[in-house]
């Protein structure tokens, strides 16, 4: 386990767990947590040994989003230079956030209490999202004068749909877990934290079980089809699986088939 001022680190074999850990600022983010973030994020990629990474918060709450009182130096200078310091802040903390979708291992959120503004905004970079039952949300960003700009009002829509998606962001009202189910945010809702831990590691051990780099080719492929539409994406994946389809992996995957054992997958 490694702490810093921001972040918890934990590793169960090739799940990870990346914890919000500033449990009294209710996990707020700051300058700080932007950098860090990215930094977890790119190493958790960049480490063979992972293959699934969990990312949840201690404390009450995941996260009530933006640190205001730390925010309110960026909006001090009204000059034209500091409305480009604070462009180049914005695509900075984008950046940050970012690299949670671009992390190949798949990520999955798990949501206790409140996760305010940002915190849609982590979410929704997330590939896939458990929330506890007392789990409260909202793109809270129109109810104090400002437009959600690290990613909520350009993914989510494709997670929920444009009609849901424009209610909460236009209202900035509050939805709760079971609304979260409903409208296909969350795939689960648990009846309690502990329950919400325990499912989310056991889904990331599912996934870590199965052969690595399959899944991250899956997710690859995945948000590359989104991106760029369904047939440019049909043509990358024949692309992908004519070269990386012939492994290792392939041939443990059929020979455990026909000796009726468990594959052990390598990554290879």
């Amino acid at each position: 386990m490694t702490t810093d001022t921001h972040f918890r680190l934990e590793r169960e074999g090739p799940v990870a767990r990346l914890v919000l850990n500033r449990p009294d600022q209710r996990n707020a983010m700051d300058m700080v947590f932007f950098e860090r973030l990215a930094a977890h994020f790119n190493a958790l990629d960049a480490d063979p040994e992972i293959r699934a990474v969990v990312l949840n918060a201690a404390g009450k709450s995941f996260t009530t989003g933006m640190d205001l009182a730390a925010a309110g130096g960026l909006l001090s200078n009204t000059g034209a230079d500091g409305r480009e310091a604070l462009r180049r802040k914005i695509v900075q903390f984008q950046s940050a956030v970012d690299t949670i979708e671009k992390c190949r291992k798949p990520v999955i959120a798990a949501v206790h209490s409140h996760c305010i503004g940002g915190g849609v905004d982590l979410l929704c970079a997330c590939d896939i999202r458990l929330a506890s039952a007392d789990a409260l949300f909202s793109i809270r960003e129109t109810r104090m004068a400002i437009i959600a700009d690290l990613g909520t009002l350009q993914r989510l829509p494709l997670i929920i749909g444009q009609g849901w998606f424009r209610e909460l962001a236009f209202t900035g009202r509050d939805f709760g877990a079971a609304e979260a189910l409903q409208m296909g945010f969350v795939t689960r809702i648990l009846s309690d934290r502990e329950r919400l831990q325990s499912a989310a590691m056991d889904l990331a051990r599912e996934i870590a079980a199965l052969p690595p780099l399959t899944v991250q080719g899956v997710k690859e492929v995945a948000n590359f089809s989104r991106d760029h539409g369904t047939l440019a994406g049909r043509r990358y994946v024949a692309q992908k699986n004519a070269a990386a389809l012939i492994s290792e992996d392939l041939m443990e995957a059929v020979g455990a088939f026909m000796e009726k054992r468990s594959p052990d997958f390598k990554g290879k």
